[in-house]
C-alpha cells in the first residue's frame, strides 16, 4: 500500500510550532518542526526523521511574556542558532515536496495537537515570506479529536500516557519533542486495527 491510498491522496506531515503568543498574524513564531509520515510493506505508519528549526521573530513581530515563560525560549539567546522564516520553511517545504513527488500526493496535510493554531502561524509565515504553501489551505487532521475519541483524553501528555507511549514533560513545549511524541501518537491511533480498516473501506 502507497501513503496516498490513506488518505485522499495526502501526504501527512505533523507540524509543531512554538510560538510567543496566540496571534499568528501578530506574535513571532520561534520554533517549528516537522515529521513527514510514511507507510511500511504492511500498510503501517511510521515516522521519518524531523526536520526542526528555531526561526527569528519577524520584524515588528509581538513577544508575549507569558508565551515565552510557558515555552522557555529566550529569544535572544545566540545558541537557539535561528534562521529566518524563510530559509526555514523553504529548506521544510522543498523535502515536503520532493516526499509529495515520490509518493504521487497532490497535497501535504498537517496533523497536529490543535492543529489549526499551527496551520494559522504556518501560513502567516509563508506569506511574510512569499512562499508558496504545500498544506491544505484549511483541512488539517487534529490529534485532540483523534486522542479524545480513542483515549478520552485531549491533552497531550495525558493522550500519551494512556496510549503507552514514554512522555518527558521536562521536554515538553519543545516543537522538536512534541512533534515526535504528536507524530508518535498519531500512527499508533491510525495504525489501530479498527480504524486501518475503516480507512481502507
Amino acid at each position: 500500500m502507497q501513503i496516498n491510498e490513506r488518505i485522499r491522496g495526502y501526504l501527512p506531515v505533523v507540524i509543531d510550532i512554538e510560538t510567543a503568543g496566540f496571534n499568528h498574524q501578530t506574535d513571532a513564531m520561534l520554533e517549528i518542526c516537522a515529521v513527514i509520515i510514511g507507510i511500511d510493506e504492511a500498510g503501517k505508519f511510521y515516522s521519518k526523521e524531523p526536520q526542526h528549526f528555531h526561526t527569528e521573530p519577524f520584524k515588528g513581530a509581538n513577544l508575549e511574556p507569558a508565551a515565552l515563560k510557558f515555552n522557555g525560549i529566550d529569544v535572544d539567546n545566540p545558541l537557539r542558532g535561528a534562521i529566518s522564516e524563510k530559509l526555514a520553511l523553504n529548506d521544510m517545504f522543498k523535502t515536503i515536496r520532493t516526499e509529495m513527488k515520490e509518493e504521487n500526493c497532490t497535497r501535504s496535510i498537517l496533523v497536529g495537537h490543535n492543529a489549526f493554531f499551527d496551520l494559522g502561524f504556518l501560513y502567516a509565515a509563508s506569506d511574510r515570506s512569499k512562499l508558496k504553501n504545500p498544506f491544505h489551505q484549511f483541512s488539517t487532521i487534529d490529534t485532540v479529536s483523534l486522542s479524545a475519541l480513542v483515549y478520552g483524553e485531549t491533552v497531550l501528555a495525558k493522550a500519551i500516557a494512556k496510549a503507552g507511549i514514554e512522555f518527558d514533560n521536562t521536554q515538553a513545549h519543545s516543537a522538536l519533542y512534541d512533534t515526535v511524541k504528536t507524530a508518535e501518537l498519531f500512527c499508533q491511533i491510525f495504525n489501530n486495527h479498527q480504524f486501518a480498516e475503516i480507512s481502507k473501506n
